[in-house]
């Protein structure tokens, strides 16, 4: 796979087929536990059940591009990507509730 990145938001991975797909970044973390970098991101397309996939690879944060992101491997390493991620659901989730509740106050 071939990468390159646009800008801080958005790279464009060139796919087996040869097929020019954009993906947005989500957001990158370093881990303590793994003394890894980590990108998730999604190229907008949906699962069977309708919800938007996310995609997670490791990455090197001190490359100006995107040059190469390396496949996840561990189930340590998937298990830290879905703690992350859960937590910023639940903080979404719970940011979404206190904006529901203050409008309906108003």
């Amino acid at each position: 796979m071939q990468n390159n990145l646009d800008d801080k938001n958005k790279f464009t991975v060139i796919n087996d087929e040869g097929k020019e797909i954009t993906c947005d970044v989500l957001f990158t973390f370093d881990s303590d536990e793994t003394k890894k970098s980590y990108i998730v991101y999604t190229d907008n397309t949906k699962d069977k059940d309708g919800n938007i996939q996310v995609y997670a690879s490791i990455f090197n944060p001190e490359s100006e591009d995107v040059t190469e992101l390396l496949p996840i491997e561990s189930d340590k390493e998937w298990k830290v990507i879905e703690t992350i991620l859960q937590s910023l659901q639940e903080e979404i989730r719970n940011a979404s509730s206190n904006n529901d509740a203050s409008s309906s106050n108003n």
